[in-house]
């Protein structure tokens, strides 16, 4: 059963600058999992004040009814309990945007994680201001990169709002001091919780992603057991499966002739990448931070889809635009991966981007193989491809074989010049 949230009435310059000893009600990002449970009654033990939940449905894969259960059981006033499917906006607004760029982190990772951050933050702070609450709170622990994302997001949108992070605060620093702290507060344990956990997941729509524990050592294979997002390649179908994936301005909109909404699309490719064994990453990254760390990553369907829109490009986008694209990649990541979704220079390079996009329009077909994409046939009504020019055979084609020999020669005028240069100081 879903919750949807309620009609958020936003109240510009609502918070007042107030010490933290005074706040008197927080929304805090709850998964209803053991550790934000324990936040929330940390929150409520701690800082006296009301608390406020917020349950993301991110198409994690996991039934939310339970969050609002626990939240009932922890004292959460029913009225303050939030839950909302956000799989729709948050592929609309947020993936499809970044995926226009192609975008990867250090060349590899498709920011998964760093994607859904500034989301969350967002309807936090529209909840924030439709019940009154003077602080937010995120469960995100002192090392990560989530702690900036989540608090770069609160302040871009609320300048002046109080963020409680207590995992910087509290002197819960053990497993066997969290699950005391539960026992004593009568916080419900499953039974697979009580010991170390062997890692951690976060997942969304768009993938789920794995560190920590028997992942903590670079040299050591990934554990078979963590992946659950993707068959093996070596378990997928020994026959390829062919696909088609339709563009409109650089956005997918159809698979095989079928039209999809955003989120139903990026599903129905998290299928087809799951029975392919499409979409493993093991990746050692830079946090911003400042440590590296080492995670497994599985984006099944954006893998596809990023393969699919680098193919649509290759016809439509000009050399230029095409290139000026790639080199802008980089910090564009780098500013999604570091938490800055909401400063102007993300805006200005997506407006850039998007702008790119206003003729990658037409049709993909890939072919998906033991966890391989391959773009085998691209078509567009824009396409910049013509056959007559690049044709091997004689045609009626405005191309002159002469004007070659002034072109290479110009730009081979510098290379010349300092070979010249060379030839004297030798």
């Amino acid at each position: 059963m879903r919750y949807k949230a309620r009609a958020l009435i936003l109240l510009p310059g609502f918070f007042m600058s107030t010490d933290q000893k005074s706040i008197k009600k927080v929304v805090l990002a709850y998964s209803g999992g053991l550790d934000t449970s324990i936040i929330l009654k940390w929150l409520q033990t701690t800082y006296g004040c009301e608390v406020v939940t917020f349950t993301a449905d991110l198409g994690q894969g996991e039934e939310l009814g339970p969050a609002r259960d626990k939240a009932l059981l922890l004292g959460i006033k029913p009225e303050n309990i939030f839950i909302e499917d956000l799989r729709e906006e948050f592929v609309r607004d947020y993936v499809f945007p970044m995926f226009r760029a192609n975008t990867q982190y250090e060349g590899l990772y498709l920011l998964g994680t760093s994607i859904a951050r500034p989301l969350i933050a967002k309807k936090q702070i529209e909840i924030a201001r439709a019940t009154g609450a003077d602080a937010v709170a995120h469960g995100a622990t002192g090392k990560g990169n989530d702690q900036v994302r989540f608090e770069l997001s609160y302040y871009a949108l609320e300048p002046d709002i109080k963020v409680i992070a207590p995992w910087r605060e509290w002197d819960l620093t053990s497993r066997t001091a969290l699950l005391e702290f539960a026992e004593k507060n009568q916080i419900p344990i499953a039974k697979d919780k009580r010991g170390e956990a062997p890692f951690s997941v976060d997942a969304n729509l768009l993938h789920a992603s794995s560190e920590g524990k028997v992942l903590e050592d670079p040299a050591q294979d990934v554990p078979d057991y963590v992946y659950s997002r993707t068959l093996s390649p070596e378990d997928a179908p020994n026959q390829p499966t062919f696909i088609e994936v339709d563009f409109v301005k650089g956005d997918a909109v159809a698979i095989d002739g079928e039209a999809l909404s955003p989120a139903s699309l990026l599903t129905r490719l998290n299928k087809l990448g799951h029975d392919n064994g499409i979409g493993r990453l093991d990746l050692v990254e830079n946090r911003f931070v400042g440590m590296k760390s080492r995670g497994m990553y599985e984006t099944p369907g954006g893998t596809i889809l990023y393969f699919a829109h680098r193919g649509i490009e290759q016809i439509t986008l000009d050399r230029g635009a095409a290139h000026l694209k790639d080199e802008l990649m980089p910090k564009y990541a780098e500013l999604i991966y570091n938490g800055f979704w909401f400063s102007p220079e993300r805006e200005m390079l997506q407006a850039l981007i998007d702008k790119s996009q206003e003729f990658v329009t037409g049709r993909v077909r890939l072919k998906l193989y033991k966890g391989g994409v391959y773009v085998v046939g691209r078509s567009s009504p824009h396409s910049l491809y013509d056959q007559d020019l690049v044709t091997f055979e004689e045609g009626a084609v405005a191309y002159d074989h002469h004007d070659a020999a002034g072109f290479i020669k110009l730009n081979a005028l510098r290379l010349r010049t300092l070979a010249k240069r060379a030839r004297k100081l030798a």
